[in-house]
């Protein structure tokens, strides 16, 4: 948790030297998905999970509290819960966004010290029904996950006109320095990678029904030790449905 909120110490300083704006009203959502998948990694063990998640803004920055059941996942050291907390800003110029974050995550009931922190930054444009976004997430060297993680991604999504459907793609890749052969398995399985996802999704109000094809190229042989959870980085399909407010 202190690690977290050093990670944000930036961000905050910038919004406490902002002019103070009206805060938006906070929206929640809460998800059941056939796996708890990031990156194409299975953050639940490959089991059905559950999150909640509620999201609010003050002037330039809005914050993001999102908790995740990882059902014992030998990824994050038997970890029962996952709680992501971000805070980012951007600035929108016509049909083009930037945006920053910094995220820390932290693991309830593991064994040992899991938590750890990243920053990342987007650009999107807008055109029509779709949207095109290139950004990047780098978490710097730290024990919990044996080194530093970076992941470079390129995602698009477009809504099919006259229809309550979105069709969505997205590429990544994940590589980084190793300090622990062991630790740095736990985000890169075998080492560097790829991912990517397509998927579709329906809204009607405030539910969402989504179905996800996604997988990666990792190569379950070079994938070993205790935090790789090899049997859950490949090729899958997930289903998810949404309620938010």
């Amino acid at each position: 948790m202190i690690r977290s909120l050093a990670a944000w110490s930036g961000v905050l300083t910038i919004a406490a030297a902002a002019p103070v704006a009206a805060q938006t009203r906070p929206s929640v959502g809460v998800e059941a998905a056939s796996d708890e998948v990031r990156r194409g990694l299975s953050w639940s063990g490959g089991r059905a999970a559950v999150s909640a998640d509620a999201a609010a803004t003050l002037g330039p920055v809005d914050a993001l509290a999102r908790v995740a059941t990882t059902r014992g996942s030998a990824r994050h050291g038997g970890a029962d819960a996952a709680v992501d907390l971000t805070l980012g800003t951007g600035t929108d110029w016509g049909a083009f966004q930037l945006r920053a974050t910094a995220t820390g995550h932290l693991f309830a009931g593991a064994r040992g010290d899991m938590d750890y922190v990243e920053a990342g930054g987007s650009g999107t444009v807008s055109y029509g029904p779709a949207r095109l976004t290139a950004g990047a997430s780098y978490a710097p060297a730290q024990d919990a996950i044996g080194g530093s993680n970076l992941f470079v991604y390129a995602a698009a999504d477009a809504g099919i006109p006259g229809t309550p459907l979105t069709v969505s793609a997205e590429i990544g890749h994940s590589s980084g320095q190793v300090d622990d052969q062991l630790r740095a398995q736990r985000l890169r399985p075998g080492g560097d990678y790829a991912n990517w996802r397509l998927g579709i999704e329906r809204r009607r109000g405030p539910l969402t029904l989504a179905l996800d094809y996604l997988g990666t190229d990792i190569d379950r042989r070079n994938a070993i030790g205790p935090f790789a959870d090899a049997r859950h980085a490949g090729e899958r399909i997930v289903a998810r449905v949404r309620f938010a407010l």
